[in-house]
């Protein structure tokens, strides 16, 4: 068997896009913002077995306001330009339950026990979950934006915490940590 691309022979039927971007605030504060967007390039039938069109089924928002470090959600928003059901925007006040949460080791996690499943939109905690990596890029380019003060131990990489054993490159004995020990012990 070939590869699983070669499979591919006819048109895509459906697509999901996720957009975010992080926006900096005079405060030392961020903004991450999230964009959801389903489409299907085909029509079909309901579950009903009445025609269902093709075109967005989905497109949702959510802005979360973030504060510290670690990160923490002190404020969130969304809004849904495209929904399959006129009753999905019921979902909206489960983002009051994901204030004060942390994005750190554990947040996927957390997002999913507050507002998943029965508990708010299943699209829009994906987004939210697929915000937080993307929110901690934003913060670290922003704070890069600036340099800092040359590190004296690894335990003063406050990203650390949240990279470590994030990947196999990141793993406590792979190269990019064997990189950072030897780096800072040429500054020694």
């Amino acid at each position: 068997m070939g590869s699983i691309k070669e499979l591919m022979r006819e048109a895509p039927v459906h697509e999901r896009n996720l957009q975010m971007r992080t926006y900096p605030l005079d405060d030392g504060r961020l903004i991450a913002e999230g964009w959801l967007r389903d489409e299907r390039f085909t029509s079909g039938f309901h579950w009903s077995g009445k025609p269902r069109p093709h075109g967005v089924v989905h497109w949702i928002c959510v802005r979360l306001l973030l504060e510290g470090w670690p990160l923490r959600i002190v404020d969130a928003e969304a809004e849904m330009p495209d929904i399959p059901h006129e009753k999905c925007p019921t979902t909206l006040p489960s983002l009051e339950n994901i204030i004060g949460i942390t994005i750190e080791s554990g947040f996927s996690a957390e997002i999913i026990k507050r507002i998943g499943g029965v508990k708010g939109c299943t699209h829009m905690t994906h987004l939210i979950v697929a915000m937080g990596p993307a929110a901690l890029h934003g913060y670290w380019t922003q704070k890069s934006r600036e340099p800092g003060p040359p590190l004296k131990s690894i335990e003063e990489y406050e990203g650390l915490p949240y990279l470590i054993n994030s990947c196999r490159l990141w793993r406590e004995d792979g190269p990019i940590m064997k990189e950072f020990r030897e780096l800072l012990g040429k500054q020694a």
